[in-house]
């Protein structure tokens, strides 16, 4: 059972690296009050595969504020993620919210804060866009298109991203 358990892990990390691996293209952009969203995009999904990851730059070019959550119609959820090296081991975690001080930026990239779409209904297709919808405490929401890029080196792995902690 262990051997089970640690090859599920090291199926999950290859997936999240490759899944990290593209480069983004066509971002979109957004703003609400005074927050502007730039670059905002995710990558493409294979069959089965039941997460991904959303990106963007986040520029408060006033107050302070925080970003309490997100949805969109692809995915069961979707939640706020931060993720980091603790020594050799990979850790994300949902956060509740994600505080943007005021003139600042905040970048959701590759190995850092992101959008996790969570039990993704149908793969997502390089070329096409999704809508997702950000919520902020005190700007209100705002949907923002993120154009699917394709996804270089996919894999027919799907992840559990859930059972990561």
């Amino acid at each position: 059972m262990f051997v089970s358990k640690k090859i599920k892990f090291i199926s999950v990390i290859a997936s999240i690296l490759l899944l990290f691996s593209a480069v983004k293209v066509d971002a979109q952009e957004a703003k609400i009050g005074k927050i502007k969203i730039e670059g905002a995009y995710t990558r493409s999904t294979v069959a089965g595969q039941k997460s991904a990851a959303g990106f963007m730059k986040l520029i408060d070019q006033g107050s302070s504020d925080q970003l309490i959550g997100a949805s969109s119609t692809i995915a069961e959820d979707v939640q706020l993620h931060t993720m980091s090296m603790e020594g050799d081991v990979m850790r994300m975690r949902q956060v509740n919210n994600i505080d943007l001080p005021a003139n600042s930026q905040i970048e959701f990239k590759p190995g850092g804060l992101h959008l996790m779409f969570v039990g993704i209904k149908s793969p997502l297709v390089a070329g096409s866009e999704i809508k997702v919808k950000l919520k902020f405490a005190k700007a209100g929401e705002v949907d923002v298109n993120f154009p699917v890029t394709a996804s270089s080196g996919q894999t027919s792995m799907s992840h559990d991203h859930m059972k990561m902690k």
